[in-house]
């Protein structure tokens, strides 16, 4: 997937999440504007890719607990120059969980999100542009936990609950797999 491929797909994204509908123009901007977009070193914010993997039976979710973020997310990271951002996704979960058994749902887009990372170290605060795709695999894929988290896990979606701590964005996408296991049935 190329830059010129992603600005096309996030100029026409659409979503029925209010939280999400004006991320597409910013992260279009980001794209058209600054050329290391796709590095860390942009200090105002960079791109990432993630991945959203539910079980076969879209009724479970790989979450892993980040060491530094202090949080439940989904595996994802930086792109570190590479624009392919389905690229960075694959290489981000398969270095965060160990599974490789997978298979993307689909290679559009699943979902997007920009969110501040608070300033570490010498590390100032800049925004994460998200981009997230949905994933694959069998329940009983085994999971490693890396040395970027605390623990990695298959968690039933009926866990995912405000009430438990999760943000805004997993519960978007946990909607999200509601709604497709709700148009394959």
């Amino acid at each position: 997937m190329s830059r010129k491929e992603l600005i096309s797909l996030l100029s026409h994204y659409e979503t029925p999440h209010a939280s999400e509908v004006h991320y597409a123009p910013r992260f279009v901007s980001l794209l058209q504007n600054f050329s290391g977009c796709f590095r860390r070193d942009l200090v105002s914010g960079h791109i990432t890719g993630s991945a959203w993997v539910v079980s076969s039976a879209l009724d479970q979710v790989v979450l892993l607990h980040h060491k530094k973020l202090n949080k439940w997310l989904q595996p994802g990271g930086h792109a570190d120059g590479q624009e392919d951002v389905l690229k960075v996704a694959s290489k981000e979960l398969e270095e965060e969980t160990s599974l490789t058994a997978y298979k993307w749902i689909t290679e559009d887009i699943f979902d997007i999100d920009i969110h501040l990372i608070p300033e570490r170290g010498n590390e100032p605060a800049h925004f994460h542009y998200d981009i997230r795709f949905i994933a694959m695999a069998e329940a009983s894929a085994p999971l490693v936990v890396s040395n970027e988290s605390r623990d990695v896990r298959w968690i039933p979606l009926s866990s995912v609950t405000e009430e438990a701590g999760f943000e805004e964005s997993i519960l978007r996408m946990v909607k999200k797999t509601h709604k497709l296991k709700e148009s394959l049935t």
